[in-house]
């Protein structure tokens, strides 16, 4: 088919979708698609949810994001995958992730969850970092959670030559987790008070979701929005995507 012959075609499809009100989806696809692939939902809340509340239907609306490739943009085999789910309330954000566990767990034989585990990015781990002011996406906050429960909570500012980490940031934070079968699920609950504001509906804030399993020299660093290091990193505010709170 010439491109004249194709234009032709493609503006009558147009006119057709103008005058009935719908875009034909094989139009709108890829734009639907580009738009939204960095795009995480969060679903509000009118009441918060009990951090070990993994089953609550307002999960259900909440539109899941996968977790399918490792940092390098490369495709995770389907066995260490996870999707992840947001939900938000005037209280705190609620993030709970679902994952494949087809291998031995990277845990802590003798975990601990009364205060934070520094190196739990060493075991399998599912991760979350969170800038709330877009002009300033250099400085973020870090929150992990581990299948034993056990967690993390670290305040970042991302600088070219260097990080800088608030070992002692403390959000007050909770976590929880489910081991069932070939799935692990695991949820934390982040206070806004820590963050210092509530977020609007239809605010967007950036952010990065992870997920590290495994042990070297096999370890998998999966990630949301590929950081594309040359080593697994995810320290890389550029790359990270945006929530919507709707």
């Amino acid at each position: 088919m010439d491109n004249g012959r194709r234009r032709i075609i493609v503006q009558s499809l147009c006119s057709i979708a103008c005058l009935s009100g719908v875009m034909p989806t094989i139009l709108m696809r890829g734009k639907l698609k580009r738009k939204t692939e960095n795009v995480i939902e969060a679903h509000h809340l009118k009441v918060a949810l009990a951090v070990a509340d993994f089953d609550n239907a307002a999960w259900n609306k909440a539109r899941a994001v996968s977790l399918e490739r490792y940092w390098s943009g490369e495709e995770a085999p389907a066995s260490r995958r996870a999707e992840a789910r947001l939900l938000w309330s005037d209280e705190a954000l609620h993030v709970r992730f679902v994952c494949q566990q087809s291998e031995p767990l990277i845990v802590s034989a003798t975990p601990q969850k009364e205060k934070k585990t520094i190196g739990l990015w060493d075991r399998d781990v599912c991760e979350i970092f969170l800038a709330p002011d877009a002009s300033r996406p250099t400085h973020y906050f870090e929150f992990e959670a581990a299948p034993t429960g056990e967690w993390v909570d670290l305040a970042i500012l991302w600088k070219p030559e260097a990080r800088e980490t608030d070992w002692d940031f403390h959000s007050g934070m909770t976590a929880a987790a489910r081991i069932n079968g070939s799935l692990v699920t695991i949820a934390m609950r982040i206070p806004w008070n820590a963050l210092g504001r509530v977020p609007q509906a239809g605010e967007r804030w950036r952010a990065n979701l992870f997920r590290c399993v495994g042990a070297d020299p096999t370890r998998g660093y999966l990630t949301w929005q590929p950081t594309r290091t040359e080593k697994p990193n995810f320290h890389v505010p550029s790359a990270f995507g945006e929530i919507e709170f709707g």
